[in-house]
Protein backbone atom coordinates (compact mmCIF):
# COMPACT_ATOMS: atom_id res chain seq x y z
CA UNK A 1 0.00 0.00 0.00
CA UNK A 2 1.33 3.19 -0.64
CA UNK A 3 2.18 5.71 2.07
CA UNK A 4 -0.52 7.65 2.86
CA UNK A 5 -3.32 5.83 1.13
CA UNK A 6 -5.92 4.20 2.95
CA UNK A 7 -7.94 1.92 0.82
CA UNK A 8 -11.78 1.33 1.62
CA UNK A 9 -13.88 -1.21 0.22
CA UNK A 10 -17.02 0.52 -0.76
CA UNK A 11 -20.17 -0.97 1.13
CA UNK A 12 -22.95 -3.18 -1.12
CA UNK A 13 -25.09 0.12 -1.25
CA UNK A 14 -22.05 2.31 -2.11
CA UNK A 15 -20.95 -0.52 -5.37
CA UNK A 16 -24.68 -0.31 -6.42
CA UNK A 17 -25.23 3.28 -6.49
CA UNK A 18 -21.35 3.68 -8.02
CA UNK A 19 -22.69 0.79 -10.90
CA UNK A 20 -25.65 2.84 -11.83
CA UNK A 21 -24.49 6.21 -11.72
CA UNK A 22 -21.44 5.38 -14.49
CA UNK A 23 -24.38 3.54 -16.40
CA UNK A 24 -25.88 6.42 -16.34
CA UNK A 25 -23.38 8.96 -17.84
CA UNK A 26 -22.04 6.71 -19.73
CA UNK A 27 -24.92 5.47 -22.00
CA UNK A 28 -27.36 8.27 -21.55
CA UNK A 29 -26.56 11.72 -22.72
CA UNK A 30 -27.57 14.10 -20.20
CA UNK A 31 -28.54 17.94 -20.50
CA UNK A 32 -29.47 20.28 -17.99
CA UNK A 33 -32.09 23.66 -17.71
CA UNK A 34 -32.44 25.82 -14.44
CA UNK A 35 -35.01 28.20 -13.10
CA UNK A 36 -34.51 30.75 -10.30
CA UNK A 37 -37.92 29.98 -8.40
CA UNK A 38 -39.35 32.69 -6.26
CA UNK A 39 -40.72 30.66 -2.94
CA UNK A 40 -41.72 33.96 -1.04
CA UNK A 41 -45.58 32.81 -1.03
CA UNK A 42 -44.97 29.44 -0.57
CA UNK A 43 -42.91 29.54 2.27
CA UNK A 44 -45.53 32.11 3.46
CA UNK A 45 -47.87 29.42 3.47
CA UNK A 46 -46.18 26.73 5.12
CA UNK A 47 -45.23 28.83 8.06
CA UNK A 48 -49.07 29.58 8.51
CA UNK A 49 -49.55 26.02 7.95
CA UNK A 50 -46.87 24.51 10.33
CA UNK A 51 -47.90 27.64 13.43
CA UNK A 52 -49.69 25.19 15.49
CA UNK A 53 -47.77 21.35 14.92
CA UNK A 54 -45.62 19.98 16.92
CA UNK A 55 -42.05 20.07 14.69
CA UNK A 56 -41.48 16.48 13.60
CA UNK A 57 -45.28 16.65 12.26
CA UNK A 58 -44.45 20.19 10.17
CA UNK A 59 -44.94 20.14 6.57
CA UNK A 60 -41.58 20.27 4.68
CA UNK A 61 -40.55 22.40 1.79
CA UNK A 62 -39.73 19.16 0.39
CA UNK A 63 -43.60 17.79 0.86
CA UNK A 64 -44.68 20.27 -1.10
CA UNK A 65 -42.24 20.13 -4.03
CA UNK A 66 -43.14 16.56 -4.22
CA UNK A 67 -46.94 17.79 -4.61
CA UNK A 68 -45.67 20.22 -7.39
CA UNK A 69 -43.39 18.00 -8.75
CA UNK A 70 -46.66 14.88 -9.57
CA UNK A 71 -49.16 17.56 -10.60
CA UNK A 72 -46.79 18.96 -12.77
CA UNK A 73 -45.39 15.05 -14.27
CA UNK A 74 -49.64 14.69 -14.98
CA UNK A 75 -49.27 17.26 -17.54
CA UNK A 76 -46.19 16.03 -18.91
CA UNK A 77 -46.67 12.59 -19.13
CA UNK A 78 -42.68 12.33 -20.99
CA UNK A 79 -41.17 13.11 -18.03
CA UNK A 80 -43.39 10.78 -15.94
CA UNK A 81 -41.58 7.65 -18.09
CA UNK A 82 -38.36 5.06 -18.14
CA UNK A 83 -36.60 4.47 -21.49
CA UNK A 84 -35.86 0.95 -22.48
CA UNK A 85 -33.42 -0.38 -25.08
CA UNK A 86 -35.32 2.03 -27.67
CA UNK A 87 -38.49 2.53 -26.17
CA UNK A 88 -39.59 5.34 -23.95
CA UNK A 89 -42.66 3.72 -21.81
CA UNK A 90 -45.38 6.42 -20.21
CA UNK A 91 -45.92 5.34 -17.13
CA UNK A 92 -49.15 5.36 -15.48
CA UNK A 93 -48.41 6.01 -12.01
CA UNK A 94 -46.49 8.92 -10.60
CA UNK A 95 -44.56 7.25 -8.15
CA UNK A 96 -41.69 10.28 -7.17
CA UNK A 97 -38.83 9.01 -5.88
CA UNK A 98 -36.96 12.08 -2.72
CA UNK A 99 -33.44 11.08 -2.48
CA UNK A 100 -32.53 10.52 1.50
CA UNK A 101 -28.98 10.17 2.99
CA UNK A 102 -28.31 7.01 4.90
CA UNK A 103 -25.87 5.73 6.80
CA UNK A 104 -23.89 4.34 4.12
CA UNK A 105 -25.08 6.23 0.98
CA UNK A 106 -27.91 7.60 -0.72
CA UNK A 107 -31.47 5.92 -1.95
CA UNK A 108 -34.68 7.51 -3.51
CA UNK A 109 -37.66 5.28 -2.56
CA UNK A 110 -40.91 6.58 -4.29
CA UNK A 111 -44.12 7.88 -2.50
CA UNK A 112 -46.10 5.64 -4.93
CA UNK A 113 -49.30 6.69 -6.94
CA UNK A 114 -48.63 10.12 -5.58
CA UNK A 115 -50.62 12.42 -7.83
CA UNK A 116 -53.70 12.95 -5.77
CA UNK A 117 -52.09 12.58 -2.48
CA UNK A 118 -53.41 16.53 -1.02
CA UNK A 119 -50.25 18.05 1.15
CA UNK A 120 -51.15 16.73 4.28
CA UNK A 121 -51.28 13.25 3.47
CA UNK A 122 -47.71 13.60 1.19
CA UNK A 123 -46.45 15.08 4.55
CA UNK A 124 -47.40 11.90 6.44
CA UNK A 125 -45.88 9.74 3.81
CA UNK A 126 -42.91 11.33 3.23
CA UNK A 127 -42.03 11.63 6.95
CA UNK A 128 -43.04 7.69 7.47
CA UNK A 129 -40.82 7.09 3.88
CA UNK A 130 -37.68 8.43 5.43
CA UNK A 131 -37.98 6.59 8.68
CA UNK A 132 -38.29 3.42 7.39
CA UNK A 133 -35.35 4.22 4.83
CA UNK A 134 -33.22 5.04 7.38
CA UNK A 135 -34.29 1.90 9.56
CA UNK A 136 -33.91 -0.62 5.95
CA UNK A 137 -37.83 -1.13 5.85
CA UNK A 138 -38.68 -0.08 2.42
CA UNK A 139 -40.84 -1.90 0.88
CA UNK A 140 -39.88 -3.05 -2.75
CA UNK A 141 -41.91 -1.26 -5.06
CA UNK A 142 -40.63 1.61 -3.23
CA UNK A 143 -37.40 0.89 -4.31
CA UNK A 144 -37.89 -0.17 -7.76
CA UNK A 145 -41.26 1.89 -8.51
CA UNK A 146 -39.74 5.71 -8.73
CA UNK A 147 -40.85 7.12 -12.57
CA UNK A 148 -39.04 10.30 -11.44
CA UNK A 149 -36.81 11.82 -8.89
CA UNK A 150 -36.47 14.59 -6.45
CA UNK A 151 -33.12 15.47 -5.09
CA UNK A 152 -33.32 18.49 -2.67
CA UNK A 153 -30.14 19.90 -0.67
CA UNK A 154 -32.50 22.57 0.25
CA UNK A 155 -31.45 21.96 3.91
CA UNK A 156 -27.66 22.71 2.84
CA UNK A 157 -25.42 25.99 2.06
CA UNK A 158 -25.61 24.63 -1.68
CA UNK A 159 -26.50 27.45 -4.07
CA UNK A 160 -27.43 25.19 -6.78
CA UNK A 161 -26.48 21.79 -8.13
CA UNK A 162 -27.42 18.86 -10.93
CA UNK A 163 -28.42 15.29 -10.56
CA UNK A 164 -27.62 12.36 -12.47
CA UNK A 165 -30.55 10.18 -13.68
CA UNK A 166 -31.16 7.33 -12.27
CA UNK A 167 -31.84 4.82 -15.28
CA UNK A 168 -34.41 3.97 -16.60
CA UNK A 169 -36.11 6.88 -15.33
CA UNK A 170 -35.35 10.04 -18.07
CA UNK A 171 -35.30 12.75 -15.79
CA UNK A 172 -34.23 13.93 -12.09
CA UNK A 173 -34.88 17.47 -10.40
CA UNK A 174 -32.04 18.99 -8.27
CA UNK A 175 -33.21 21.75 -5.75
CA UNK A 176 -31.12 23.90 -3.84
CA UNK A 177 -30.80 25.96 -0.77
CA UNK A 178 -33.56 28.86 -0.46
CA UNK A 179 -31.92 32.35 0.03
CA UNK A 180 -32.97 36.08 -0.78
CA UNK A 181 -31.73 37.46 -3.46
CA UNK A 182 -31.84 40.51 -5.46
CA UNK A 183 -34.14 40.41 -8.40
CA UNK A 184 -35.97 43.12 -10.63
CA UNK A 185 -39.52 44.13 -9.95
CA UNK A 186 -40.72 47.23 -12.20
CA UNK A 187 -37.14 48.55 -12.75
CA UNK A 188 -36.96 48.41 -8.82
CA UNK A 189 -34.64 45.82 -7.38
CA UNK A 190 -36.15 44.07 -4.38
CA UNK A 191 -35.19 41.17 -2.03
CA UNK A 192 -37.18 37.66 -2.75
CA UNK A 193 -36.85 34.29 -1.09
CA UNK A 194 -35.47 32.44 -4.34
CA UNK A 195 -34.25 28.50 -5.08
CA UNK A 196 -32.51 27.45 -8.41
CA UNK A 197 -34.15 24.51 -9.55
CA UNK A 198 -32.20 22.34 -12.03
CA UNK A 199 -33.76 19.37 -14.37
CA UNK A 200 -31.50 16.54 -15.82
CA UNK A 201 -33.22 14.73 -18.50
CA UNK A 202 -32.15 12.21 -20.88
CA UNK A 203 -32.00 13.83 -24.31
CA UNK A 204 -33.04 10.31 -25.89
CA UNK A 205 -36.19 10.59 -24.42
CA UNK A 206 -37.17 13.96 -24.29
CA UNK A 207 -35.32 17.07 -25.93
CA UNK A 208 -34.42 20.76 -24.56
CA UNK A 209 -38.36 22.96 -25.29
CA UNK A 210 -40.28 20.27 -23.46
CA UNK A 211 -37.66 19.80 -20.62
CA UNK A 212 -37.96 23.97 -20.45
CA UNK A 213 -41.91 23.67 -20.95
CA UNK A 214 -41.77 20.99 -17.68
CA UNK A 215 -39.71 23.80 -15.61
CA UNK A 216 -41.18 26.31 -16.70
CA UNK A 217 -44.72 25.52 -15.37
CA UNK A 218 -43.13 23.64 -12.32
CA UNK A 219 -42.08 27.53 -11.26
CA UNK A 220 -45.10 29.03 -12.44
CA UNK A 221 -46.77 26.37 -9.48
CA UNK A 222 -44.55 27.10 -7.02
CA UNK A 223 -44.92 30.41 -7.27
CA UNK A 224 -48.74 30.40 -6.59
CA UNK A 225 -49.31 27.38 -4.61
CA UNK A 226 -52.92 28.64 -4.10
CA UNK A 227 -55.27 25.69 -4.17
CA UNK A 228 -52.73 23.03 -5.39
CA UNK A 229 -51.05 23.24 -1.56
CA UNK A 230 -54.15 22.93 0.29
CA UNK A 231 -55.37 19.80 2.07
CA UNK A 232 -57.99 18.27 -0.11
CA UNK A 233 -56.30 15.77 -2.63
CA UNK A 234 -57.47 15.58 -6.47
CA UNK A 235 -54.97 17.55 -9.45
CA UNK A 236 -55.39 21.42 -9.30
CA UNK A 237 -53.59 24.34 -9.80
Amino acid sequence: MSEGRRPVTPTPMRAAIARRMAQSKREAPHFYVSAEVELDALLALAATRNEDRPREERLTVTAFLVRAVALTLAEHEAFNATWNGETLELVEAINVGVAIAVADGLIAPAILDCANLGIETLGERLRDLVARSRAGRLRAAEINGPTFTLSNLGMFDVSAFTAIVTPPQVAILATAKTEPRPVVRDGEIVVRQVMTATLSADHRAVDGAAAARFLGDLKARLQSPGAWAEAAPGIAG
